[in-house]
Order: structure tokens, then C-alpha cells, then sequence
């Protein structure tokens, strides 16, 4: 039932979505964080994500639809699921609202029910908001390792914070690490559970039309992502230039990977 290309993309899907729990692993053994290494650490997230997700994820979309609607169709179509891919995000964030909770939060206060009300909300908005990420690895992953790989490194990176957003509140309000860190990482599982029925779901109906809409709505998914989340957040973090520098970093990185790997 599942080809080899279809396993290694689970993998990978899993490792991103396992950088959660690295998360709170890095939060309880290291005596110090560092905001600039934070900051740099998500912009180099958002720069491989958007350099990606534009570069070659959005040509494959247009590439597909162009097979079924010829070049000009393809272009529109293939902006339509972009920019329904943003859209999707703004929904989603208006249903579960996603907390920009990261490594400087000091709010533990000494009302346990209530820090574990915030961890569990937190835990459930970060898991809705990873499905949509394991999809977009899974399937850039599926089609392409050189593309899905890199993109899945971008992932990784930005769920390390996310697992400390969720790890902080679950460890102050339980006195547990490993609690902790479970629930931490059960937040990241959601990506490649999500890919794994994403897959099934959608492979008896895969064609030119279908791949098309998956590969723009998640290049849309990822560039919101990336401007809504990352780069604020790595703004807020640093102290010079580390944005910059670290997203372009990202795009550097992507670039030569596409073109080591490009077959």
C-alpha cells in the first residue's frame, strides 16, 4: 500500500513534527537562552520556507493545472490556491486561535488549574495549526526529497518554540519534565498524522487537478505561516540584524539543495 517514497516522507513528516519535543528538551538543560540565536533560528525558518514555497513548490502547482487548463489557466488557478491557502490560515486562526507564546514567557503565576487551562489550550491550538504543516512536508516531501527535506528543516525550526510554548505551562503546572515533554510532543505528532490521512484521503483521487491544489494551497499556507509567524516573532527576539541575516541564510540554504539535487 505505501511505496518507499511514500515511507520517507513520513519520516521526515515525523522528525519536523518530533521538533517539539526538542523543545522542551532545550528549555529544561540549558542554563540560558539565547533571544538572538531564537531570532535567527526562525528567520532562517521563514526565508527557506518562503524561498521554497514560491520558487518551486508554487512552479509545481502552476506546472500541474497548466496540464489540464494549458499555461494561462494554470497561472490563475495556481493563484487561486495560493491565495486559498492564506485563506484557509485566516480561518483557522479565527476558529483556534494560535498563541505567540515563546522562551521569554514569565507568566507561571501559583493557580495551577489555571496554568493548566493554558497549557491545554495551548497544546490544542499549536496541534491544529501543525496539520497543515505535516501536509505541506508530506507532499513536497512524496514529490521531491530535495524539496521536501529542506522544507521539513524550516518546520523543525519553527516547532522548537512551539514546543517550549507548550512544554512552559505544562511543566509549571504539573512540577513534571517528562509531562512535559510528552505533551510537547504529542502536539508535533499531529504533522504526520495529519499528512497520513491527508494521503489517504486524497491518493485515489490524485491527478494533475488534485496535485494542483495541494502544492498551491500549501505554498500559501507556508508564506502566511512565515510572514504571520516567524518573522514577526524572530523580529521581536533580536537585537541587530539578526532577521535578515538568518532569513537569507534560509534561502541560501534551499537554493543550493535544489540545485545539488536537481535531477
Amino acid at each position: 500500500m505505501f511505496e518507499t517514497p511514500v515511507l520517507i516522507a513520513f519520516a521526515v513528516t515525523l522528525a519536523a513534527g518530533l521538533a517539539t519535543a526538542l523543545g522542551s528538551m532545550v528549555l529544561f538543560h540549558t542554563s540560558a537562552n539565547s533571544p538572538r540565536m531564537l531570532a535567527a533560528g526562525l528567520a532562517f525558518a521563514a526565508g527557506a520556507m518562503i524561498f521554497v514555497s514560491l520558487v518551486e513548490i508554487f512552479g509545481k502547482s502552476q506546472d500541474a493545472f497548466g496540464e489540464v487548463y494549458g499555461p494561462k489557466g494554470g497561472m490563475t488557478a495556481a493563484l487561486l490556491a495560493f491565495f486559498g491557502g492564506m485563506l484557509l490560515v485566516i480561518l483557522l486562526d479565527r476558529l483556534v486561535p494560535n498563541p505567540h507564546r515563546g522562551l521569554e514567557q514569565t507568566d507561571t503565576g501559583n493557580d495551577k488549574t489555571k496554568i493548566g487551562r493554558i497549557a491545554m489550550l495551548a497544546a490544542v491550538a499549536i496541534t491544529a495549526h501543525n496539520i497543515p504543516e505535516g501536509l505541506a512536508t508530506f507532499f513536497a516531501t512524496v514529490d521531491s526529497p530535495a524539496v521536501g527535506i529542506p522544507l521539513a528543516l524550516a518546520i523543525a525550526i519553527h516547532n522548537i518554540p512551539e514546543g517550549v510554548s507548550i512544554a512552559v505551562p505544562v511543566y509549571f503546572a504539573t512540577g513534571s519534565k517528562t509531562k512535559a515533554t510528552l505533551a510537547a510532543a504529542a502536539s508535533g505528532v499531529a504533522e504526520p498524522i495529519g499528512a497520513l490521512f491527508g494521503y489517504l484521503v486524497l491518493q485515489p483521487f490524485m491527478s494533475p487537478f488534485v496535485y494542483g491544489c495541494v502544492f498551491g494551497i500549501v505554498a500559501g499556507v507556508m508564506v502566511f505561516l512565515s510572514l504571520d509567524e516567524l518573522l514577526p516573532q524572530a523580529k521581536r527576539y533580536a537585537k541587530g540584524h539578526e532577521t535578515v541575516y538568518g532569513m537569507v541564510s534560509g534561502m541560501v540554504l534551499v537554493a543550493l539543495s535544489l540545485v545539488l539535487f536537481k535531477s
